[in-house]
């Protein structure tokens, strides 16, 4: 996600420094065009604004409160992180910044690499109105649908774990449903195409089934950890306001043996290999 969103707001004109873990990811950038810094710290040490786009909460904390990290610099005014970490990670930051006169927003984002690369992103951005609005042509550069979601450091984190958890849970249950049909003897290209146009059509249909499932590319540009990171995450939201998530949470196993059984580092679309294993049945383009 981070370096289609690199390549827009350079193609937009703004003036980049970058820092990463991953030498390959700050080579390509500095060959777009933007400047490499050593560290987090050194980075927030010249930067005004900085956006933050990263795989973890334990790894979002670090770059940010760590040693060597952001708080460590002097020039920083405006914090953003793109990431999902969840509310509580995002106040803890909010907090550790605050020290240092750092206005701080949660602005994950939603629509996968190719909204990234596209600029049609969902931003939902929360935190300081007056900072967010500083920021905003930034965000709207990487996030046609840019919205400031409420005042509160954690909104934005928690509206994204609720987009997800929605998404992961309806994806579950369209790989079991697509598999029953294809075990039954019905040709999967025709049942996407009546439930792409019925009542159960959703993200997944339209966008998940018809190159990276029926094509059986999976390459949609989402982990699979990735997405049980999020769902595990807004379980534990959940289990903290006391809310009952018995469907979401069934959705949860069914990622946890998709791990299990060799998922890690594979597309969340290839979450359907295992249930077309248990079930005896391809969901793919005849």
């Amino acid at each position: 996600m981070g370096a289609p969103m690199v390549d827009r707001l350079i193609d937009a004109g703004h003036r980049l420094l970058v820092h990463d873990v991953d030498t390959t990811a700050v080579e390509r950038a500095v060959a777009r065009g933007a400047v490499a810094m050593p560290s987090p710290a050194a980075l927030a040490d010249a930067a005004p604004v900085v956006f933050v786009s990263l795989p973890t909460p334990d790894v979002v904390r670090q770059v940010a409160l760590g040693v060597g990290g952001l708080v460590e610099g002097a020039a920083m005014r405006i914090y953003a992180d793109l990431s999902t970490t969840g509310a509580r990670v995002a106040q803890d930051v909010a907090a550790g910044l605050a020290t240092r006169g750092v206005a701080v927003l949660d602005a994950p984002v939603s629509g996968g690499a190719a909204g990234a690369k596209a600029g049609t992103l969902s931003v939902m951005a929360s935190g300081d109105r007056a900072a967010f609005d500083q920021v905003r042509g930034l965000l709207e550069t990487i996030g046609r649908n840019t919205i400031h979601v409420g005042e509160g450091v954690g909104q934005g984190q928690t509206l994204k774990l609720v987009n997800n958890l929605i998404a992961a849970t309806v994806w579950a249950a369209t790989a079991e449903a697509m598999v029953m049909g294809a075990k039954a003897g019905l040709d999967p290209a025709v049942m996407h195409a009546v439930v792409a146009k019925s009542s159960g059509r959703s993200f997944s249909t339209e966008v998940f089934m018809p190159k990276a499932v029926l094509e059986r590319s999976f390459d949609f540009g989402f982990r699979l950890e990735l997405m049980r990171k999020d769902v595990r995450l807004a379980l534990a939201e959940a289990e903290a306001l006391g809310t009952t998530m018995l469907t979401c949470t069934t959705a949860k196993q069914l990622y946890d043996h998709a791990l299990a059984q060799g998922g890690e580092g594979q597309d969340v679309t290839s979450l359907i290999r295992l249930l077309e294993c248990w079930g005896g049945a391809e969901v793919a383009a005849r």
